[in-house]
């Protein structure tokens, strides 16, 4: 096959075939690869074509990420953008000898260096406690639900994503098998409490005859059901916690993945293996599970400069 059009639909054929991806990565890999693609076009002053990426040097490359940052976007899009365009390269490389030296020269962009920002602990029990959810107007097992939900974000650790993918049934015993990325799947152990307002949720959605017939209707039938039949999504439960949030007192920080921010932080705090931690929130590198350490020297580091003697000003 050398046919560039026909090469490109199979890359993306095999990305989601063999290697998974998401529905969400693809679209923005053929986004990444579409931009490229103008770029290329506009910079040679030809349709994209092998020919024409054969003749690409470090040089272009550099050209097309400096055109992106003159457009305004953020050092991670531009890093997703080169993520894309080096995958696709790689995979022209393995299919017809693409050359890859201009595109492995290139230096990738530095991302900011940015920390996790958990919810307190006390935050975090604040949004797990199905009363304090309550709102006048609002069905009493939608307050179920969001505590539930906000529970087992706190309590397993797990992606929102994650949690709303859950059917119905999938968290009743001790032990929770969870789809995560990468089509990996991982087994969680459910706490008492988790299990306890999962309980709650499920004996409040019983008792209510709308929301009995919104799960009935849908096969499968997930665990939280949205307000208006279907699943519930991950926008309305983000958009629920940010109308909490003031009623709450709770910080700006307070969303529902800060919630798995503070079950990596707070298990760390507690003397928590770093590699344990990795294994429950599904991180490929350890890397990634190292921010969290960053997190709380820092917490340590404000907790001594309050609190110390010496750190203390005079009077």
């Amino acid at each position: 096959m050398s046919d560039y059009s026909a090469l490109r639909a199979a890359f993306f054929s095999s990305l989601a075939a063999e290697r998974r991806y998401s529905a969400y990565t693809l679209r923005n890999y053929e986004a990444a690869i579409s931009r490229f693609e103008g770029f290329v076009g506009r910079h040679l002053g030809e349709a994209p074509s092998l020919g024409a990426l054969e003749t690409l040097e470090t040089r272009d490359f550099r050209a097309f990420l400096a055109d992106r940052r003159r457009d305004g976007v953020s050092v991670p899009t531009v890093r997703l953008d080169l993520s894309a365009i080096k995958t696709f390269f790689r995979y022209l490389n393995r299919r017809v000898g693409l050359p890859l030296e201009p595109l492995a020269a290139l230096r990738t962009p530095k991302p900011p260096k940015r920390l996790p920002r958990p919810v307190s602990h006390t935050d975090a029990l604040t949004l797990t406690r199905i009363e304090t959810l309550a709102r006048e107007g609002v069905p009493i097992w939608i307050g179920a639900r969001d505590a539930a939900l906000f529970t087992l974000l706190y309590g397993a650790g797990l992606r929102i994503g994650e949690a709303l993918a859950l059917d119905a049934g999938a968290a009743e015993g001790a032990v929770l098998r969870v789809l995560g990325k990468g089509g990996k799947h991982r087994d969680l152990p459910l706490l008492a409490p988790v299990r306890e307002a999962l309980s709650s949720y499920e004996t409040a959605l019983a008792a209510d005859p709308q929301a009995r017939l919104f799960r009935g209707r849908l096969d499968p039938a997930p665990l939280f059901v949205g307000a208006r039949g279907g699943r519930l999504s991950a926008a309305v439960a983000q958009r629920s916690m940010r109308r909490l949030r003031p009623l709450l007192g709770l910080p700006e920080s307070a969303t529902p993945h800060a919630l798995r921010h503070a079950f990596a932080t707070h298990l760390l705090s507690a003397g928590a293996d770093l590699r344990v931690i990795q294994d429950l929130l599904g991180h490929a590198s350890l890397a990634s599970t190292q921010r969290y350490t960053e997190v709380d020297a820092g917490r340590l580091l404000a907790v001594h400069a309050e609190a110390h003697p010496r750190a203390r000003r005079r009077g």
